[in-house]
């Protein structure tokens, strides 16, 4: 039987469409990457040249109404998802959108109601839900290897870069596009998978602080949250410290998995004085089961485990903490 081929543009081929997720589109059967948009069309034109990609254009409006199109990836900064997203869904076109969703909760919410109206698949770029490292852990928590789960902590920092200690300008530090910094980049990654393993959070706060002044985002955020479920969570994050560290740990009654978030360090079980540790290596894409998984969700095989529903709750968990008290 013949699978449907699914023609894909995206918008915004930048520095995460090269490898982390432009490459899994062509890999995934049954998806063509079809034509991609860059407001500099030199761009645009040398990154369709280099992945083989037959159509480029610097005017997101040709691609979104271009008639060969049947799905939008848009990978551009956080402050222009909605605007994209909006007319991605009056074109009544399926969408993948980079994340976090949106800069604010609210701007998630519309952005979700304008494609539920339309009855059209909406996906977030939270890929770790579909990767078979956190896969294994949401195995072990599903099977109660730690006993009942109590409680979740995650550590995150990393020193100050050159561009950050050079004050130039860059997106991720502007609080009018990202208002928690690389909290907004990072931590969504985290809580996200944190919401994934363990339930949806009912309850969040924290404080959030600019601690170098060496931009108008915050570097500085702490927060605690409540799962559904009962189990409470903490985190830390902070982007000026001496090296950087990247722990989370999961307290059962019975045991303690631990991990990190981005590093590819060994995921590790204690149960009962045992320890188990597992290396589980991610694709050369990163986002190739999440894209896998679109596909596998378009065919009625299986409902992909990050849509907008789920990457709305994210970011109102992010709003909540960022939010002042």
């Amino acid at each position: 039987m013949s699978i449907k081929t699914y023609n894909w543009g995206i918008i915004g081929c930048g520095k995460v469409t090269e490898l982390k997720s432009g490459p899994a589109y062509q890999k995934t059967e049954g998806f063509k990457l079809s034509a991609v948009m860059r407001r500099s069309l030199e761009k645009a034109e040398s990154f369709a040249k280099r992945h083989s990609v037959p159509k480029y254009c610097a005017n997101a409006d040709d691609l979104i109404n271009d008639v060969d199109i049947d799905a939008i990836y848009i990978a551009t900064p956080p402050d222009s998802h909605e605007y994209y997203a909006l007319k991605v869904a009056k074109a009544g076109k399926i969408c993948c959108i980079e994340k976090p969703m949106a800069p604010s909760y609210d701007a998630c919410v519309r952005i979700n109601n304008a494609f539920q109206d339309k009855n059209l698949p909406l996906f977030v770029a939270y890929y770790r839900r579909s990767l078979p490292r956190f896969a294994q852990i949401k195995t072990w928590i599903d099977n109660h290897a730690i006993g009942s789960i109590r409680h979740l902590n995650w550590h995150l920092s990393k020193p100050a870069n050159d561009i950050d200690l050079s004050k130039t300008y860059h997106w991720r530090t502007d609080a009018n596009i990202a208002p928690g910094g690389y909290f907004d980049d990072l931590a969504s990654h985290g809580l996200d998978l944190f919401i994934f393993l363990l339930g949806d959070i009912v309850q969040a706060n924290g404080i959030s602080i600019n601690q170098q002044g060496l931009y108008s985002a915050k570097d500085a955020v702490t927060a605690n949250w409540l799962h559904k479920s009962g189990i409470t969570g903490s985190g830390s994050w902070n982007f000026g410290t001496e090296k950087r560290e990247d722990i989370v740990q999961i307290y059962g009654n019975e045991g303690k998995i631990e991990f990190s978030v981005f590093d590819e360090k060994p995921i590790i079980l204690e149960c009962n004085g045992v320890s188990k540790s597992l290396v589980i290596e991610h694709p050369e894409n990163i986002q190739l089961h999440h894209v896998q998984n679109i596909k596998n969700h378009l065919l009625n095989h299986a409902t992909h485990p990050s849509t907008g529903t789920s990457a709305s709750h994210t970011s109102w968990v992010m709003d909540q903490i960022l939010q002042p008290k």
